[in-house]
């Protein structure tokens, strides 16, 4: 009894001991410097973006924003705006942003909340890589390549969600990090917390939780099922929000999963219109290679080499368990290609196009914080040279060729938005000549309303997907309920359907204008037909 509780206690006394250690070396100094260098090369991304008019370029950027704007902005504003297949933390983050006309429509009401994001995911990083390591030329080495990646740069500048993901992520690294060096309890409600705020973000949050619980079983000394359950049940806080909302607004507690706009059903649709299969559809050979491509082209091989490099230094490092929690969402994209659910096309593989290639990032943090491994292993008086050898190495690509063409994310957001700029600008001229407040416009919901926000029309004068009863009755009945003096569509869309359905004789909407892009299908715009005779409408080109 005396043996136990003798070895018990020297237990106690070396992991205080560690504790005491650690927080010697961790001065605050280092941590300010770094806030100002992460905050400044955030903010100099935003402005460079944003003057060069690149924040709207991704559509799904435009999405999330429009999202966000809808909420308070609708015919039918509150929660239900929140839609059902991505989930709600960013468009909540942006709401008080989005609110504002100018920043909507700059897109500036996403790059903020999102800046702030990659500030803090940046900080957690430099936080967690020093106290792995041993010293802050880690965690500067680990801070450094994270910020100077322009792909990621990009991304943290616009209204997408991977500096969010990040941010939590990285958040719940520090927090177990903490936890695993000093047993302090509150580092383990802070990391479901935290991991609660992953799974409102992307859904590989939801894949952390099971294994990040399973790590506090194990570090735990003492109390392992208290640890494990009180991490388990914050972290799935969010998820099940989240059901609950499907099920209240949906009546399917799935419909993110398998409702009608959820990646399933969008995929089968596109199967049975002939498309096909993505690469990877159950296929782990594809499934691997495809994500691998991605994660090079986005992470730079330099730093994709680095990252599997230290990966042996982390061994010896003992930090094996912290790469093991970052490669997770890795995992979950390999596993999502092969269950078709998630497709990647990268240029230099079938069908050699651009899309999701954003994805490739989700290796990222691993890499960064297996290069700082690299350093720690350093001897100490060397680190510095070292950690400044690490970053050089890392953003080496970017420094040979500093052009945006060679930035795998942005290039994507160019190639794929080019005809939808094209359209969207054009069909933004025709209301602003043509629309007076309070006429309404019939259109679905999506990238359409891109127009919009560039003729400055809020969207509560809209009516669209969004507004349940309002828009089904005008979708089946236009000529009875769609009172809106205009409607746009895309050629074969649900309203351009609706409208050419609608009997002769019958008052509904005239053509007045049809936008044709090269690489796109056309856009209509309607006007609603003052009697049932006319067949014209005068408008301004």
């Amino acid at each position: 009894m005396l043996v136990t509780r003798n070895s018990k206690d020297s237990r106690n006394s070396r992991v205080a001991a560690r504790s005491r250690g650690a927080s010697a070396s961790l001065s605050t100094a280092p941590l300010v410097v770094m806030a100002v260098a992460l905050a400044a090369i955030s903010a100099a991304a935003v402005w460079e973006f944003y003057s060069r008019g690149h924040l709207l370029d991704y559509g799904d950027a435009l999405a999330h924003l429009n999202i966000s704007r809808r909420i308070i902005d609708s015919r039918t504003p509150g929660p239900e705006q929140i839609g059902t297949v991505w989930l709600p933390l960013p468009h909540l983050l942006m709401l008080p942003f989005a609110a504002n006309d100018f920043l909507w429509r700059t897109g500036l009401a996403g790059s903020i909340p999102a800046a702030v994001c990659f500030f803090a995911a940046g900080l957690f990083l430099f936080a967690a890589a020093r106290r792995l390591f041993g010293g802050n030329a880690a965690g500067a080495a680990a801070a450094l390549c994270f910020a100077l990646n322009p792909n990621a740069l990009y991304l943290q500048s616009i209204a997408m969600t991977e500096a969010f993901l990040f941010a939590a992520l990285l958040g719940l690294l520090y927090f177990a990090v903490l936890f695993r060096q000093t047993q302090r309890f509150y580092a383990v409600v802070m990391a479901g917390a935290i991991c609660c705020t992953a799974t409102l973000v992307r859904y590989e949050g939801w894949f952390l939780i099971p294994f990040a619980a399973v790590f506090f079983f194990f570090t735990a000394r003492g109390r392992r099922l208290k640890a494990a359950a009180v991490f388990g049940c914050t972290a799935s806080l969010g998820p099940l929000l989240w059901l609950a909302h499907n099920g209240y607004y949906y009546s399917n507690f799935l419909e993110f999963y398998n409702g009608p706009y959820s990646a399933k059903a969008i995929y089968q649709r596109a199967l049975d219109g002939g498309m096909a299969r993505y690469p990877g559809d159950h296929d782990w050979t594809k499934a691997w290679l495809y994500f691998w491509s991605a994660a090079q082209l986005c992470l730079g091989r330099p730093l994709f080499w680095l990252g599997l490099a230290g990966v042996v230094a982390a061994l010896f490092k003992r930090a094996w368990w912290a790469l093991a929690l970052l490669a997770l969402p890795p995992l979950f994209y390999v596993l999502s290609l092969y269950s078709s659910s998630t497709p990647i096309f990268v240029p230099h593989l079938w069908p050699n196009s651009y899309y999701n290639t954003r994805y490739g990032l989700a290796a990222f943090p691993f890499a960064c914080l297996a290069a700082a491994a690299i350093v720690g292993m350093a001897p100490v008086r060397a680190r510095k040279i070292v950690a400044a050898a690490v970053v050089l190495v890392s953003v080496s690509p970017w420094l040979m060729r500093p052009e945006a063409g060679g930035w795998v994310c942005w290039k994507e957001s160019q190639v794929n938005s080019e005809a939808r700029r094209a359209w969207t600008h054009e069909a933004a001229a025709f209301f602003e000549a043509n629309y007076r407040p309070g006429d309404g416009i019939f259109v679905s919901f999506g990238d359409l309303t891109g127009i919009f926000a560039e003729a400055g029309i809020p969207l509560r004068e809209t009516l669209h997907d969004g507004n349940g009863p309002l828009w089904l009755a005008a979708t089946k009945r236009p000529d009875l309920f769609g009172w809106q003096q205009w409607a746009v569509a895309i050629s074969g869309d649900v309203v351009s359907n609706a409208i050419q359905r609608v009997p002769p004789g019958r008052v509904s909407y005239v053509r007045v204008k049809t936008i044709k892009v090269k690489g796109a299908p056309a856009i209509e715009i309607y006007r609603r037909a003052k009697d049932r005779g006319e067949a014209a409408v005068t408008v301004r080109p």
